[in-house]
């Protein structure tokens, strides 16, 4: 018997929050909702275009709010940015309001994922794969710090991450 309303998934950008969190979603008959694409929706402008305007600190407030309205939904599968945890109240959020799954990869996993996306402001950089790096070593300790269970995507197919997530689920009591 799965015993939770929400799952939210945390990670570095290019782990498959998102390609995962839509199939997962679709496997628990849960709705999928994706923290960075809603608030594209409600701006009306893709995510490098508020940073251009606002900075990173204006995105990260922006987050805050859609994330706290977001978890306070029930029933869904939520992909947050990646760098949803650096704030306290989004940590906050997702540790009571859900399951908080950890999807890891390496940074090398990450850039052959990302190498091609412009849609990744961190990474307009001479250098995106030591960008990367730095970002996993300042963010992995938030993300194993809200997480319930972590769960590797490195060099795995998306359905296969789905079944160890629905397995893990079903087999333990997680919060929420």
């Amino acid at each position: 018997m799965i015993r939770f309303n929400n799952i939210f998934l945390v990670g570095p950008m290019g782990a498959g929050k998102s390609t995962v969190g839509r199939q997962l979603a679709v496997a628990l008959s849960f709705e999928f909702k994706d923290s960075d694409q809603e608030i594209q929706r409600r701006t009306g402008v893709d995510i490098p275009t508020i940073f251009e305007y606002e900075g990173e600190e204006g995105f990260r407030h922006r987050e805050r709010r859609v994330i706290d309205e977001l978890s306070e939904q029930s029933g869904i599968v939520m992909a947050t940015g990646g760098g949803a945890v650096l704030r306290s109240d989004n940590r906050r959020a997702l540790t009571s309001r859900g399951v908080v799954i950890y999807l890891h990869c390496s940074p090398e996993q990450q850039h052959a994922r990302t190498c091609h996306d412009r849609n990744r402001p961190l990474l307009n950089t001479a250098d995106p794969l030591t960008r990367l790096r730095q970002l996993i070593e300042e963010r992995d300790p938030l993300y194993r710090q809200v997480a319930d269970m972590v769960v590797s995507t490195e060099h795995r197919g998306t359905s296969s991450v789905v079944k160890e997530i629905r397995r893990r689920l079903e087999g333990d009591a997680p919060r929420s």
